[in-house]
């Protein structure tokens, strides 16, 4: 009878719900994170703030945001993915619908930068490593590759319209949208989100089943040991090894030169060379189609390319790009541009699905999950500096050329960097750092 039951089940595998589900909270995330640079033109105008007020505001976000993640990750593990995630939709969505009323700059600080930092870092790329993870053994790479897509989703989805609601009725409209968006997800994930397949009866997606269920993937931790507790003596492990951190530079140069500079900067720098906000916008909307295919295409060469080869490829080339952004911005969109959307699209967030992998073939399956909260952490952190490194430049000289060249050299020094990671032997199953 049980037999017979389970058999009939999966015509659609309860793995792909819960995958459909991760999607569209990880889009609601980056929906209000991307909307910064769209917003810090009109802000400025409204209010007479100062480009380094708001570029600090949105530096102390993706900081937040950042630092959020490892612990987040702990607390999944503790208290359940599903609690987890629907709080953190519910404070990204009290963060932004507060703004709608604030008149400070500190009140900017306080709900972009520690509200929707919080709950957005809660729903980061480690929370999609996590779900991957637990419910899929075949095609995990491709599926943290589409997870990945998902901010540039969010990007595509809300940032024409949010441009256009900035310009039009206003800011606060922009802001009202994410609130809506996010609180209407809550009922979603209470229904379709669960922590792992043996707690609905099934087992991994492409795994085989032992006596009907799977033990999860990754073990279920001690009760009595705090979330805060597992992220820092997982860091304190992993920062013994050199591994750690080559994955934690890179990816923090991985930061620098997307959420930092281009997802914060890209459309204040095209206003300054008189290029209209909504076109810089839907450009950097096609920036999110475009990124769509690069990350699942990089989620399915990790499932068969060294991850090592592939970091180093989109780096350099991502690098090579940077650099030649000075030459390309205009009040026009010519041809060049085009393509260096096209180049930078398909790089954005490929990075990804190698960095999750290295992190598990070099942490082990258990502690994967808060080691690449860490290695995402700088991430954000890095993208926080630069947020605000791109803004002093500005402020400084007028321009954000030196910007450009940094985040151009840095991202070449990374694309040396992941060549030094070791090689993982084959047949060495999830070892252990050393």
């Amino acid at each position: 009878m049980t037999t017979t039951a389970t058999r009939t089940e999966p015509r659609i595998h309860r793995a792909w719900w819960v995958a459909a589900i991760t999607m569209a909270a990880l889009v609601a995330a980056a929906g209000f994170r991307s909307s910064t640079g769209a917003l810090l033109v009109p802000l400025e105008e409204e209010f007479g703030w100062s480009r380094a007020t708001t570029s600090g505001a949105v530096s102390l976000n993706l900081i937040v945001y950042g630092l959020t993640a490892p612990f987040a990750a702990a607390l999944m593990e503790r208290f359940g993915v599903r609690r987890v995630v629907a709080a953190a939709l519910t404070l990204v969505a009290l963060g932004s619908g507060l703004t709608l009323v604030m008149t400070s700059p500190w009140q900017l600080w306080l709900l972009w930068g520690f509200a929707v930092g919080t709950g957005a870092g809660a729903l980061a790329l480690v929370f999609g490593a996590i779900v991957a993870n637990r419910w899929f053994v075949r095609h995990r790479g491709l599926v943290i590759g589409v997870f990945s897509a998902a901010s540039s989703t969010g990007q595509l989805v809300f940032l024409p319209a949010i441009a256009r609601l900035a310009e039009g009725p206003g800011w606060r409209w922009a802001a009202g949208l994410v609130t809506v968006f996010a609180l209407a997800l809550v009922p979603l994930v209470l229904w379709l989100l669960r922590d792992r397949p043996s707690d609905v009866g099934t087992t991994a997606y492409g795994a085989a089943p032992v006596s009907g269920v799977e033990p999860a993937p990754v073990p279920r931790r001690d009760p009595d040991v705090g979330a805060a507790t597992v992220a820092v003596r997982t860091l304190r492990e992993a920062s013994s090894s050199r591994t750690f951190w080559i994955l934690f530079g890179t990816f923090w140069i991985c930061g620098w030169s997307t959420n930092g500079l281009i997802g914060t900067h890209f459309i204040p720098a095209a206003h300054d060379h008189g290029m209209p906000a909504t076109t810089s916008a839907s450009l950097l909307a096609l920036i999110g189609i475009f990124d769509i295919a690069g990350t699942i295409g990089s989620g399915w060469l990790t499932d068969r390319v060294d991850s090592r080869y592939l970091l180093c490829g989109y780096y350099f080339f991502r690098g090579l790009s940077l650099l030649a952004v000075p030459w390309l911005l205009g009040p026009h969109v010519e041809p060049s541009l085009f393509v260096f959307i096209l180049f930078y699209g398909l790089d954005w967030v490929a990075t990804v699905p190698p960095t999750v992998a290295l992190c598990r073939q070099h942490f082990g399956a258990e502690r994967a999950a808060v080691v690449f909260g860490w290695v995402f952490a700088a991430h954000m952190v890095g993208a926080g500096v630069a947020a605000s490194f791109a803004g002093w430049v500005r402020e400084w000289r007028g321009d954000y050329f030196g910007a450009w060249l940094t985040a151009g050299v840095l991202c070449v020094l990374a694309a040396a960097a992941c060549l030094v990671v070791p090689r993982v032997p084959v047949g060495a199953a999830e070892p252990s750092a050393r």
